[in-house]
């Protein structure tokens, strides 16, 4: 995931930290998949550490507020009944934020990745300053966190999707097209608007695959392919997300499909976007509205959607076409990246009754795979909602592998010791 910057300020870790770092994670990544039917004794016989040893890596995540105890379990031999340790429910929220094409979009979840809060404004943001934007952005974080400002609970940390490419080691927005933003540094401007905690920015296609939280857990290998005004994927190659050298993988809306085709908004002509975007797809079913473009994304969908499920042909054969075309290019990412799931996201998830059997049937006559099965062509798990989702489990994700940071935040100190008051989401920026 992109570097979230520190939560606090430490020298390099030695030896001993580094062993303390992972036994918290582990410590607590056994309560967040646990349900909260985990004992101290369970977790030292999954991780292989002794008792004594989990005891104080749970009284610290305790005293950090990251799990609590919630009772006791039935024992299975003589002797006391075993606390039960769960995730805690004045534990951490992440922030998720989508600022997209068409509509923004703010999601909370807790350290279990469950959703504690969501909303989506719609809004044309198409030759709009940055700073209108970001500002609309900032006052939907704000509602977000107020609405779980009252059980208490801090911010650990807020991700940012984003329709383009992000350059990761400086948290800059090199290129937006279909916004029309270029070289902008995102995570500055929220900062002097106030945005509070660590922030941390990424592409919109990108977040989207990390909403995908049972392929993630399992280990999985996929392409998730997000159709939105643009074209974008999410790489994820054995559970992690694989963003390349520079952070760019997944473009592959960009991908050349007929070298002379129509001009793209990133200057280029053919690219896979300007036969399977958006756009592409209205102009395909012969959507004739004047204001077509600007009714939004969900609208048109709908409308796609609507006369596809009446059977009108010239609709079925666009869609038909444009899972052909996507097809023809997710196969060529499968036979460099040989992975053995294609998830269908965004409007792609939305039209998937059409779509996807035209992108199974290319992939299935263009791979090269002999006497193995073709990959499984599936439907995201998430709507509209999946890239701010995704952003905010990334943080959840960043939190259990290195509550350290946390902890030393939460409690003021990088050991364990007296509690100390900490800032809490009402009072946050």
């Amino acid at each position: 995931m992109p570097v979230l910057e520190k939560l606090s300020g430490v020298g390099p870790p030695s030896r001993t930290d580094d062993q303390r770092r992972r036994n918290l994670s582990e410590t607590l990544r056994c309560v967040v998949q646990g349900s909260g039917k985990i004992s101290r004794a369970a977790i030292a016989a999954r991780t292989g550490l002794n008792r004594s040893t989990v005891g104080r890596l749970a009284d610290e995540l305790v005293g950090g507020e990251l799990i609590h105890e919630v009772g006791t379990a039935a024992p299975t031999r003589a002797g006391r009944p075993a606390r039960v340790l769960a995730v805690s429910p004045r534990g951490p929220v992440a922030l998720g934020l989508d600022v997209n094409v068409d509509y923004v979009a703010a999601c909370l979840v807790d350290l279990a990745g469950d959703i504690r809060y969501e909303h989506v404004i719609a809004q044309d943001q198409r030759g709009r300053p940055m700073a209108d934007v970001l500002n609309r952005v900032n006052h939907l974080a704000r509602d977000a966190l107020r609405a779980v400002a009252g059980n208490g609970r801090a911010l650990c940390g807020t991700a940012v999707a984003v329709p383009g490419l992000v350059d990761l080691t400086g948290g800059v927005l090199a290129t937006a097209p279909n916004l029309g933003w270029h070289d902008l540094d995102v995570v500055q401007a929220l900062r002097r608007q106030g945005m509070p905690g660590p922030i941390a920015l990424d592409n919109e296609s990108n977040y989207a695959a990390l909403s995908e939280e049972e392929l993630l857990r399992d280990g999985e290998s996929f392409l998730y392919v997000n159709g939105q005004f643009g074209v974008g994927a999410g790489i994820v190659i054995e559970g992690r997300l694989h963003r390349g050298q520079h952070g760019w993988s997944g473009e592959i809306g960009h991908t050349i499909v007929v070298p002379d085709g129509p001009r793209c908004a990133c200057g280029r002509c053919g690219c896979l976007e300007t036969y399977a975007g958006h756009a592409a797809i209205l102009r395909a079913v012969g959507v004739s509205h004047p204001a077509s473009t600007s009714l939004g994304l969900r609208p048109t969908v709908c409308l796609i959607r609507e006369r596809a499920e009446r059977g009108d042909a010239t609709t079925i054969e666009a869609l038909r076409h444009t899972g052909s075309v996507i097809g023809i290019v997710v196969a060529g990412c499968l036979n460099i990246l040989d992975v053995d799931r294609v998830v269908l996201g965004g409007i792609y998830r939305d039209l998937s009754p059409w779509i996807a059997p035209a992108v199974g049937k290319e992939v299935a006559s263009r791979l090269c795979r002999v006497g193995r099965p073709s990959p499984v062509v599936k439907v995201a798990c998430h709507g509209p909602q999946a890239p701010a989702l995704g952003a905010a489990r990334s943080v959840v994700r960043g939190l259990v592998q290195d509550p350290v940071a946390w902890l030393a935040r939460a409690t003021g100190t990088h050991r364990p010791g007296p509690r100390r008051a900490r800032q809490r989401v009402a009072g946050s920026g």
